[in-house]
């Protein structure tokens, strides 16, 4: 198989390393409409938080920016695209765009990723109806020729599907294909992606990215083993791309740069499972599993306006508003975990990152 761009060699080597890639949300005013200013502040936020690349065009960049009545999936990406370039960074930082929908529309948004520079897309295989396993291992691969692909497990409960084993066995082996990011919320289902891309011929090529919010902190301290062939074959989740690390992202840096620290030394105490229960809890709280989540997107805005990255809560659609209780639950999540925000770093910075020419 013929590929296009493949991602550079000191991105390849930190996507392995393991990095924070927030989920990037949509910056909106009280008519709806693009705020600029503050989704360029978010976006240098992100940078200033150490984050190791941004994601654009995801779910929680809402999926309506793709509808013709607001257009926004091309301004979006070129923006942190711009913000990226102005920063200079000197260290490795991917930019990753979404990439979704039929073959047509996934080849167009990576022809938009590429033109604008992005390394590597997303490929989400959610709202594929009637799709069999084997059409969307073909759509992958039609992806895969042009762009460096991260696959996408997502939970049912948000528009995902369950797949099988084998589905993923056959996905590790599609050239260009360099990270999976597990996101099913559901530890069998982590568990085949994991067993599948240990049994791979690619299985040095692909790096594990966690998206399971609601089991962060486990995820990044598992190692995943197994006998393939007579031998045995280990993989560590690495890194995380998640909504959840949208918010309070400063901090979530100095907690993988702690994991990293102490994984590989086996030195783990029980403390680290509380910990896993806290970031989870305030999860439950921005996420709303309690309402199915339904103020997933919302409940990321109320904390990023609370803190003047942005200006409010407001969604591309109306009814997609925080739940009832929500932000009582932000509220206790705040009481109880205070060392879980960067509230006061992210006061430190506000003003240059929003008066920034």
């Amino acid at each position: 198989m013929r590929t296009g761009k493949t991602l550079a060699a000191e991105l390849t080597e930190a996507l392995h390393e393991g990095l924070v890639i927030p989920a990037h949300p949509l910056a909106l005013d009280e008519q709806r409409k693009l705020d600029e200013k503050h989704q360029r502040a978010l976006t240098r936020y992100y940078m200033a938080s150490g984050a190791g690349g941004i994601a654009v065009g995801v779910h929680s960049t809402q999926f309506e920016i793709r509808d013709k009545e607001f257009n926004l999936y091309e301004p979006v990406l070129r923006m942190a695209a711009e913000e990226i370039e102005k920063a200079n960074l000197q260290r490795p930082f991917i930019k990753v765009a979404g990439i979704c929908g039929p073959t047509e529309q996934a080849v167009h948004e990576t022809q938009i990723a590429l033109r604008l520079g992005y390394d590597a897309g997303l490929l989400s295989m959610g709202g594929l109806t009637g799709w069999s396993e084997e059409d969307i291992l073909q759509r992958t691969e039609r992806i895969a020729e042009l762009i460096p692909v991260i696959g996408f497990y997502l939970q049912p409960s948000v528009g995902g599907r369950i797949f099988s084993y084998e589905f993923w066995r056959k996905f590790a082996e599609i050239p260009n294909v360099v990270a999976i990011k597990m996101a099913p919320f559901n530890r069998y289902q982590t568990i085949d992606v994991a067993r599948a891309v240990c049994s791979s011929s690619r299985k040095n090529e692909i790096a594990l990215y966690t998206g399971n919010d609601d089991n962060i902190i486990n995820d990044l301290l598992t190692t995943y083993r197994f006998e393939v062939d007579g031998a045995v074959v280990e993989k560590k989740v690495v890194g995380g791309l998640l909504g959840h690390w949208a918010v309070w992202t400063q901090k979530a840096v100095e907690l993988l740069e702690e994991i990293k620290a102490i994984r590989d030394k086996g030195e783990l105490s029980a403390e680290w499972l509380t910990r896993n229960i806290q970031v989870t809890d305030s999860n439950a709280a921005f996420f709303d599993p309690a309402h199915h989540f339904e103020g997933c997107i919302p409940g990321i805005h109320e904390v990023l306006r609370r803190q003047g990255l942005l200006k409010g809560t407001w969604c591309l659609n109306p009814q997609e508003t925080l739940s009832p209780g929500q932000s009582e639950e932000i509220d206790r999540v705040y009481r109880e975990y205070p060392h879980l925000n960067d509230d006061e770093f992210v006061a430190a910075h506000l003003h240059e990152w929003l008066e920034q020419a």
